[in-house]
């Protein structure tokens, strides 16, 4: 397993050069020029090339890449374009919020999915099956920005339940049970189509494992249900259900940017929209670099979970 881990580790290497090569150009080649928008509007010719001089973008962009890359590869980022601060801390100063919001969602989705996965495929062709698969659909389908707004607005805004966005009362120093009263609506929004998703692959994984032949087998013994469920059942199911999970991590930080715009969550995606707004150049190399190896940190994650649950599966 060592040898495999270090195996990967290494190929991931030369997968990340080659995505911050193509992020760099898409970055740099997007219609504008991000020092006018650091210069008043009547700024002459020779105001705005001194503030290309000053942001580093007066020079060929294979210079301009080769510069960011050795910055890189000691953890400097450079500096915001916006802000003139340093591009790691202020990516690590978001991370956490965004990490709250992640773990939040993601354990909530499973602790509810899973089971009610389960109940669907042990009641398939009944009317609880129906109503769970009926609901799975609409959760798939209803776009987030939709189902955000919808909730600011009746429980927010009408009700008065629970605030409108952020991350903690302006003012407050932002105790736990604060920042879980303020996570409330954006983890629900975010949950909807994971666990949805979740249910449907949990339903279908467990139709399909309660139909073997080790299954009957289990039942005509006599053993209790539980005992068949834990043992033989949930166990042999969660080989599909690991690539779900690997999926889901990495496509959770893009939906994250919908979300955290709408409540104002103060995480990566906010940071993203920013970014673009501006055309912080720093803060998007860094934010891509870092969603890539989120990518390849889940993956690799994956196989290792893989050989957990299922002894017969060895890396050599």
């Amino acid at each position: 397993m060592q040898k495999y881990i270090a195996k990967r580790l290494i190929t991931a290497i030369p997968v990340l050069f080659m995505i911050s090569i193509g992020a760099f150009l898409m970055v740099n080649l997007t219609p504008g020029n991000p020092a006018e928008l650091y210069v008043t509007p009547d700024a002459t010719a020779e105001q705005i090339a001194a503030t290309e001089r000053a942001l580093g973008l007066d020079q060929p962009l294979p210079i301009q890449y080769i510069s960011w890359l050795g910055r890189a590869l000691t953890l400097d980022f450079g500096n915001s374009f916006s802000t003139r601060y340093a591009v790691l801390p202020i990516v690590v100063s978001r991370l956490v919020p965004t990490v709250i919001l992640m773990g939040s969602t993601l354990l909530f989705s499973y602790i509810v999915a899973i089971p009610l996965g389960i109940i669907s495929a042990r009641k398939q062709g009944t009317w609880i099956d129906n109503l769970l698969t009926g609901g799975s659909f609409v959760g798939v389908s209803i776009p987030n920005f939709f189902l955000g707004l919808g909730l600011i607005y009746i429980f927010a805004v009408q009700l008065g339940w629970f605030p409108t966005g952020g991350m903690i009362e302006l003012g407050s120093s932002g105790g736990f049970f604060e920042v879980v009263h303020h996570l409330v609506l954006p983890v629900f929004v975010l949950s909807a189509f994971y666990i949805a998703n979740m249910a449907r692959y949990m339903r279908s994984t467990m139709i399909q494992v309660y139909g073997e032949n080790y299954m009957r087998t289990a039942t005509a013994k006599g053993l209790a249900e539980k005992t068949i469920l834990s043992k033989h059942g949930l166990r042999n199911a969660l080989i599909p259900v690991i690539t779900v999970i690997g999926t889901d991590l990495p496509r959770l930080v893009g939906g994250a940017i919908v979300t955290e715009q709408i409540f104002q969550w103060p995480g990566l995606g906010r940071l993203t929209i920013t970014a673009i707004q501006q055309r912080d150049y720093p803060i998007l190399m860094a934010v891509t670099i870092l969603s890539a190896v989120v990518v390849l940190a889940a993956n690799l994650l994956v196989d290792i979970m893989y050989a957990v649950v299922d002894p017969r599966i060895k890396y050599n």
